[in-house]
């Protein structure tokens, strides 16, 4: 199947799914997980029939054919799927059957087969309305799906997920990253072996996308490359995370817990990569608590200041082996960010570990229009960069989805990727990307005006240990190579005025608050 008609097949999935959300009595949020499970049992079916044709071969001896058992079905990277969970059998379940039941038994049956989905599917559709569920199950019967294989589900999957997360776009950051910033991450760092670990999984994209890396760039399997650790607060994406691993065939470990309080899997040190977009400015931690006074995860010490972001930022070079990458989604405010916060981020800094730091424009999130940066930490930078930090300013290179999202076109990706492939002595193939033959006409690295520059700690401390790229990199023109400066002007006054009328409303409660006491 070609990106094109994989492009179109998802559209016309989400519209016919999405009408039949608009005949249900379910809110989108409810619909998500229900929906999601049944391209989880569509998914599943195709990969058990695609198994079973190729382990056939094996189940004869010399007594005749044996029946196929679930370490058959998992050495080709499927389920052994109970016949009564199989897509033929509840597509063709008579008028007078209860499907809603039906389902609930498919999934039940599933998780007994397999301890790790134990809990993990939804098991609630005698809620939803019986033709609503019969017209997803006809939605999901196409013949264009019949023979559908590889990674088609996983994109379908993944596509539903974005489609969620945008319908619902106050929880939408909760569970999802968006794929840009994802990809991004990921190219970076190249998670290729070892234990990968995201403490703030949501949906589980850091693992997909590591799988698709691995596929795609370094073409193995991934379930034989790496190992998936995930640790996420939110029940219910807990659930969306394992299933999203299952559909991408990918093997992992999720946990419920809440990680400023317990370390559910025991990593600190073990960890190869670590990956993760955590709650921005979350105040409230309780830093009274003797796990949290007495956290290994706290190298450079407990911050005063009562928003978590430095307590992320050590939890993540904490996981870290001797020679681990991290690459993390960070509030812009943390570069910058004073007092105790800034005493650890001083610390950080002089390990020599923080290796590249990118300002990324504002609207790549669906729950929010501010920017933010992406940190990418280094324990085993070769030495001729350890005294260094390569700072990119990506605020200007973007493409414009639609006047509230933009994103990175592939382009953007393999450049910016790039530029942290070549500060780190690659020389790069740039024929086949104007955006990098432009820039780096020989394929090495050099300090680009406005862009990207290598800077020593000492310049570093001399700005009062900011990691902010814009204080280094400086200012051109037209970065981008558009003109586009009254559109960018019109959402610069947009976010202005959006933020002053945040600002009255918060003045409002806090006086209202101190009117009360």
């Amino acid at each position: 199947m070609t990106a094109e008609e994989l492009s179109k097949l998802e559209s016309d999935l989400w519209n016919a799914a999405d009408q039949m959300h608009a005949n249900s009595k379910f809110n989108v949020a409810e619909y998500r997980d229900p929906m999601l499970g049944i391209i989880f049992l569509r998914f599943a079916y195709n990969r058990y029939i695609e198994a079973l044709n190729k382990i056939q071969p094996s189940l004869d001896t010399p007594r005749g054919k044996r029946k196929p058992i679930a370490d058959d079905f998992k050495a080709v990277g499927a389920i052994m799927l109970p016949d009564e969970a199989q897509w033929k059998y509840l597509a063709g379940l008579p008028e007078n059957r209860d499907i809603g039941e039906s389902l609930n038994d498919a999934m039940k049956a599933i998780e007994e087969s397999y301890p790790d989905l134990q809990g993990i599917l939804p098991k609630s559709y005698q809620l939803m309305e019986p033709e609503v569920i019969r017209g997803l199950i006809k939605i999901f019967s196409r013949e264009s799906l019949d023979l559908a294989k590889g990674d088609v589900f996983g994109r379908v999957y993944e596509y539903f997920l974005l489609k969620f997360a945008m319908s619902t776009a106050q929880e939408g950051g909760e569970f999802f990253t968006p794929p840009s910033l994802v990809n991004l991450i990921v190219r970076i760092i190249e998670p290729d072996h070892g234990i990968v670990y995201d403490p703030a999984c949501g949906s589980g994209g850091m693992f997909v996308q590591t799988g698709h890396f691995i596929n795609d760039f370094r073409h193995r399997n991934p379930n034989e490359a790496i190992s998936i650790f995930g640790t996420e607060k939110i029940s219910s994406n807990v659930k969306l995370s394992m299933m999203n691993l299952y559909v991408h065939g990918l093997e992992g470990k999720i946990q419920e817990g809440n990680t400023y309080y317990e370390d559910t899997h025991n990593l600190v040190g073990r960890c190869d990569y670590v990956m993760a977009n955590p709650p921005f400015n979350v105040s409230g931690v309780d830093k009274n608590r003797d796990f949290v006074k007495e956290d290994k995860r706290l190298p450079f010490g407990l911050p005063r200041n009562d928003i978590a972001n430095y307590l992320w930022i050590q939890y993540f070079y904490s996981y870290l082996n001797d020679i681990g990458r991290a690459g993390f989604v960070m509030a812009s405010s943390a570069t910058d960010a004073g007092h105790s916060e800034k005493l650890v981020r001083e610390k950080l800094i002089k390990t020599g570990h923080v290796d590249v730091i990118v300002s990324v424009a504002n609207n790549f999130f669906y729950t929010r229009s501010l920017p933010c940066h992406l940190w990418f930490l280094d324990k085993g930078k070769l030495a001729h960069i350890k005294d260094k930090v390569l700072m990119i300013d990506a605020r200007n290179t973007f493409r414009k989805v639609n006047t509230t999202l933009n994103d990175f076109t592939e382009e953007h990706l393999d450049g910016l990727s790039a530029i942290a492939r070549m500060y780190r002595g690659e020389t790069v193939n740039v024929e086949n990307n104007p955006w990098l033959k432009e820039r780096f006409p020989g394929g090495k690295y050099q300090d680009v005006l406005g862009l990207c520059k290598v800077v020593e700690l000492k310049e570093i401390k001399e700005n009062d240990w900011s990691l902010t790229p814009g204080r280094y990199i400086g200012i051109t023109n037209n970065i981008n190579g558009n003109d586009n400066f009254s559109e960018e002007l019109k959402e610069i006054n947009r976010m202005y005025t959006n933020l002053s009328d945040e600002a009255i409303e918060l003045d409002k409660k806090i006086r209202a608050i101190l009117s009360s006491l």
